[in-house]
């Protein structure tokens, strides 16, 4: 009896370790038969070249960025240079005009003092010219009423001529 103890327990041991291995045969065997390691081994390969695909994309998208961004910055550098040049410009020509609009005004200052000082001298001729005339003219009344009072009446009028051309050359000479 403890031979066929034995006997079934080993069957039981046999089998149950026999239809494991059976079960893992057959399944393994399905698996070669349906080419499932060949589908795994296309997917995963199918998933590597998607991958490496994508890397080669982003990596043109990066070398492509970096052209970008390299103009760009060169345009920017450019633009700083040219917007400095501007600026440097615009400050020469402005203290051109600060010059220029100082020497005018110089200028113009000097013209009108001069312009002033011609007329301040004009007036004064001016005015030296009638004092002088209203001189004579009060100065020839003058001795016309002493000699007309003091004098004659036909030694008056010979005298009276007389000063008259006299008066008459000097002012002759003082207007010439």
């Amino acid at each position: 009896m403890i031979y066929q103890k034995k006997m079934e327990i080993s069957i039981m041991v046999i089998d149950s370790t026999f239809w494991v291995a059976v079960s893992f045969v057959i399944f393994f065997g399905a698996l070669i038969y349906l080419k499932v390691p060949q589908k795994v081994n296309e997917i995963l390969n199918k998933l590597i070249s998607d991958i490496k695909n994508e890397i080669n994309e982003s990596e043109k998208l990066r070398t492509e960025a970096k052209t970008l961004l390299d103009k760009a910055q060169k345009k920017l550098d450019t633009a700083q240079t040219v917007s400095d040049e501007i600026l440097e410009q615009a400050k020469r020509d402005s203290d051109k005009m600060v010059i220029e609009l100082n020497d005018k005004f110089h200028k113009t200052s000097e013209i009108k003092k001069n312009l002033a000082e011609n007329k301040i001298s004009q007036m004064k001729e001016a005015a030296i010219k009638e004092i002088k005339d209203t001189s004579i003219k009060i100065a020839v009344d003058s001795v016309k009423k002493i000699i007309t009072t003091s004098v004659d009446k036909s030694k008056l009028d010979a005298l009276f001529q007389k000063n008259l051309d006299e008066t008459k050359e000097e002012l002759k000479k003082i207007n010439s």
